[in-house]
């Protein structure tokens, strides 16, 4: 027998992710990212999933537009973190006609993450985008407790809350 407080969760759940199921409908749906490395200026706006299948060429551009932007290493950058950067583009109805995501990091390279944690910055030792797993990004127009509110209803990875941007990754799920 479900318990009130469990019904509650589950009719809370519901209510969530049910806006949300378009999204989620079809393996066949086009999919698009349109980003803006703040770094380097550089933009994005690229079709990388289609009819089923990843195009690598637009893959391999994303993975480029995402480098570290202290030795400029290129890193593929996991499937299922663009999966679910594009479903946050999608929930706040960012495509190519809008501003792009405005991209703070993608890979960093290890050299990198040495020299941000000897700054001071609070990055980990072991941080998920040293693999190519993990995104840090902001959406014009759009307050971050909005994005990180959306990111952790995904139900996937970790989602941290920074003053100037949203962190998403696809380690073990976890908020922050």
């Amino acid at each position: 027998m479900i318990s009130r407080r469990g019904f509650l969760k589950a009719i809370v759940v519901g209510a969530v992710v049910y806006p949300f199921n378009n999204i989620l409908a079809s393996e066949k749906t086009a999919r698009t990212l349109n980003m803006r490395n703040i770094h380097t200026g550089e933009t994005l706006n690229i079709k990388y999933y289609s009819a089923g299948h990843y195009d690598s060429k637009a893959l391999e551009e994303i993975n480029y537009l995402l480098r570290c932007r202290f030795t400029n290493e290129v890193k593929p950058i996991c499937i299922q973190v663009l999966n679910l950067l594009y479903d946050i583009q999608s929930i706040f109805s960012i495509d190519s006609r809008n501003a792009p995501l405005q991209i703070i990091s993608g890979f960093r390279s290890a050299v990198f993450n040495e020299y941000l944690r000897r700054l001071g910055r609070r990055v980990s030792l072991n941080s998920f985008h040293l693999h190519g797993r993990a995104i840090d990004f902001a959406i014009q127009g759009v307050s971050n407790r909005r994005v990180f509110y959306a990111a952790r209803a995904q139900g996937v990875g970790g989602v941290g809350l920074y003053r100037g941007f949203v962190h998403i990754d696809s380690g073990p799920i976890r908020t922050w």
